[in-house]
């Protein structure tokens, strides 16, 4: 981020305008909203200004900009229509360590205003750092449609009832639970109309009745091949309730950044012939972390039952009485392969798919070789690109013709993704050359040949 977004008090506190035109009365209005105590310093303060800060706690000065005009202040803008005094101004605050704005110039100050929708106390400010304010207006207009009114009161109402909630539930887990169920319900849904009785009433009879929560939840979430786009609503949903996450090597640093971030983060990643954590243990954190009464999100790259072991993870978790949820993820091989232009099928190449994990166990391979040669077939291949040679050539002893295109698609669906094609034949000697890593998805078929029509990303 080029900035650390952030919400000031400035209730009561001492904030400086330099500048006394119609820019100024845009930022003196917010101001004023926040209840702050205003100084305006320009060669010359409009009527519309002189009218709007007609009350004694703000301070009007016509007269040039002078350093003591910073004593006291908290926050400085500077909304004059000379570049020069601007800079000045945003210079000499900054050496005394003051948030300064410069309208218009937001490289020169080191702070930027944000476009805002007001549901207070509910408050979203979004910036695009000054380099965009006409997509900041377009995205508030859509946020302004999207967030109705009411939910100012909601927040108004819930900010009351803290003290009863906090007193009925120790655990801060409990409180947790009990508030989204609460601002999901019925009693939301009060609020939102203006029933702000009704809504209290609904949320005292719901505290009444509510037990403290003594077991908590899994959550196996797919992530998906790497792009935060291909997540399920569900998925971010649940990343966004969990307390404690759990993730894999595999899931892409984008996705994860979408997580709750006060939750605990414990990575159980694993990579060949080396694991964080052996799998024995991984179910064993999942069940005692969720007898804590923690929701517990396992997060996978990919879909957690393709090749995620999330089958044995659920099913100590169903032993153990543990409730949980699974949510499916875009798989690799569709998502890089789309990504990469090669569709699993089409009519005129492949009208089946398999896919084959290409994790050699124990040096050796126990796949059916016979039942891959058919050239009306696209093959997929998960964690093979340290035995794609030897795959390569059991195909071709078995019969696959030597010149059967193949593409390896690295780190596919994400912003560094690389895509190389080649033949049966050929492959070893490209993933030498260009130094191919893992994670590579592997795609063996007729299909292949479609990329260069079909390649769009």
């Amino acid at each position: 981020m080029d900035y650390l977004p952030l919400f000031l008090q400035v209730r009561n506190q001492r904030c400086l305008v330099v500048g006394g035109g119609d820019i100024a009365l845009r930022k003196i209005r917010l101001l004023n909203a926040s209840g702050a105590n205003i100084r305006v310093v320009a060669r010359e303060i409009s009527a519309e200004i002189r009218e709007f800060l007609a009350s004694g706690e703000h301070q009007l000065l016509e007269k040039p900009f002078e350093n003591n005009d910073l004593n006291d202040v908290c926050l400085v803008i500077a909304a004059t229509d000379d570049e020069g005094v601007n800079r000045q101004v945003a210079r000499m605050a900054q050496q005394r360590q003051l948030f300064v704005n410069v309208v218009d110039d937001a490289q020169a100050g080191n702070a930027v205003m944000p476009a805002i929708v007001d549901r207070s106390p509910v408050v979203v400010a979004f910036s695009t750092g000054g380099k965009a304010p006409v997509l900041a207006r377009l995205l508030r207009q859509k946020l302004e449609t999207l967030l109705p009114r009411g939910y100012g009161r909601l927040a108004a109402l819930a900010g009351e009832c803290r003290d009863m909630v906090k007193a009925r539930f120790s655990e801060i887990n409990d409180r947790r639970y009990f508030w989204e169920n609460v601002l999901a319900g019925p009693a939301a849904e009060k609020a939102l109309t203006g029933d702000l009785q009704g809504a209290r009433s609904l949320i005292e009879q719901t505290l009444a009745n509510t037990s403290e929560q003594k077991t908590g939840e899994v959550y196996l979430v797919g992530g998906g091949p790497g792009d935060p786009d291909l997540l399920t609503f569900k998925a971010l949903r649940l990343m966004q309730q969990a307390d404690v996450v759990l993730h894999d090597r595999l899931v892409s640093e984008d996705v994860l950044a979408l997580c709750r971030r006060d939750a605990d983060y414990i990575y159980v990643g694993k990579k060949r012939d080396r694991h964080t954590r052996p799998q024995e243990e991984i179910n064993a954190l999942l069940v005692a972390l969720a007898k804590e009464g923690k929701r517990v999100l396992r997060l996978k790259g990919g879909d957690p039952f393709i090749f995620g072991r999330g089958g044995e993870e659920i099913e100590t978790l169903a032993s153990e009485g543990i409730p949980f949820q699974v949510v499916p993820g875009i798989t690799a091989a569709s998502g890089c392969a789309s990504y990469a232009g090669i569709p699993l099928t089409h009519r005129d190449h492949a009208q089946s798919v398999r896919f084959v994990t290409g994790h050699l166990k124990d040096g050796c391979y126990a796949l059916n070789w016979q039942e891959m040669l058919d050239p009306g077939q696209t093959l997929v291949f998960y964690m093979g690109l340290l035995g794609l040679p030897r795959i390569c050539q059991e195909l071709m002893d078995h019969g696959r013709d030597a010149q059967t295109p193949i593409a390896l698609i690295q780190q596919g669906t994400t912003r560094n993704q690389r895509v190389f094609t080649g033949t049966l034949a050929t492959i070893d000697k490209i993933i030498e050359s260009e130094k191919v890593k893992a994670p590579t998805i592997i795609i063996i078929g007729s299909v292949v040949s479609l990329r260069d029509k079909l390649r769009w990303c």
